[in-house]
């Protein structure tokens, strides 16, 4: 295997780092289809620079693994089908291999329906929502994935300082002729891993993207980290505009938990996600070239648009993850010495040979 060093971090080949990720998942008792799939997905959000949601989770989702609250075996129950609607209950299987099969599910039924909707309750965590947004603008298709903890209590609605609503991110991908464009925002300004990393770190956040426990504003991640006095991310807009996060919550709670019919009104004792997922095929509509043909002249005026800064013109969400991808594939996906380090001392327990 070669191996690129560099100060701060080791270079794999992604084809070598998936086939690892996926034998750690397999040592742990994952069936080998649930195990690539994962593997698979959390390299390619490596890849695609989306750091804390990628082979970081590794040792977040060992552990729900082998301690049984990920589960390992057999399938999803089918709540409701219609054929352009399908409704599950995850059973707390890994989120990303869920997804994934549901997204298989739509696209085998859109020749059919023209638009596939999709909402589940009791699923594990579905990791990056723009690589699973990435396997539909691959094959053409708008799409749209929203997630929902309804047992986290994270954000408060806006004018409020108790916690009620999880980040509630939600993602969505537009296919052009180049680059798809992947959108991946949450209702908060900030996500709990970020918050995290900065407290771990001793760093405050550039800007005051928390509430204490009062509903002050503030820089301080250690103010989720309180026992009695906890606070919460700040929504989307902040101080003077926070009700457009608070009404992008809403709308991912409606769609993850309403629609999946499981949420924060049932009290769940166990971690898990409500999502929700829509396929559209333009072909359904004036076609997928009159599609391409709008997107692509969008893409170019946004990019050819003069920049305040020359040298940051404009880009569009996507492209960064798409230039991620092409290095990775050129010079390897970077580990950092703290991952290396867990994966590794995850190889030995499981006995797994070392990547």
């Amino acid at each position: 295997m070669s191996i690129v060093m560099s100060p701060s971090s080791t270079r794999f080949p992604p084809e070598a780092l998936e086939a690892h990720v996926t034998r750690l998942f397999e040592a742990a008792g994952m069936e080998p289809a649930k195990a690539a799939s994962v593997g698979r997905l959390l390299v390619l959000t490596d890849m695609m620079g989306r750091r804390t949601h990628g082979v970081a989770q590794c040792d977040a989702y060992l552990k729900e693994v082998t301690e049984g609250r990920m589960a390992k075996a057999a399938g999803p129950e089918v709540i409701k089908d219609t054929g352009g609607t399908l409704v599950w209950d995850g059973n707390y299987l890994p989120g990303l291999w869920l997804v994934e099969e549901a997204m298989r599910q739509g696209f085998s039924r859109l020749p059919e329906h023209g638009v596939f909707t999709f909402a589940m309750r009791r699923s594990h965590h579905i990791g990056c929502l723009a690589a699973l947004a990435k396997m539909a603008t691959d094959r053409g298709f708008y799409v749209m994935v929203a997630s929902s903890g309804p047992h986290s209590t994270i954000v408060a609605p806006f004018g409020g300082r108790e916690a009620l609503f999880s980040p509630n991110p939600f993602a969505f991908g537009i296919p052009t002729s180049a680059n798809p464009m992947l959108v991946d925002i949450s209702a908060s300004i900030t996500t709990v891993s970020m918050t995290r990393e900065k407290a771990a770190a001793g760093e405050q956040f550039a800007h005051p993207w928390l509430l204490d426990a009062a509903g002050r504003p503030t820089r301080d991640p250690t103010v989720m980290e309180s026992a009695t006095d906890k606070g919460s991310l700040m929504l989307l807009g902040g101080e003077e505009a926070g009700h457009k996060g608070f009404g992008l919550a809403l709308m991912v709670e409606a769609l993850t938990q309403g629609l999946a019919g499981h949420g924060r009104r049932d009290v769940p004792k166990q971690w898990g996600a409500s999502v929700y997922m829509q396929l559209i095929d333009p072909g359904a509509f004036a076609g997928r070239d009159a599609f391409l043909a709008q997107m692509d002249f969008l893409a170019e005026r946004c990019r050819a648009n003069a920049p305040i800064d020359p040298d940051r013109p404009v880009r569009l969400p996507g492209d960064q993850a798409a230039r991620g991808i092409a290095e990775a594939e050129a010079r390897g996906v970077a580990l950092t010495e703290k991952m290396l380090s867990s994966l590794s001392t995850w190889a030995a327990r499981l006995g797994v040979p070392p990547l």
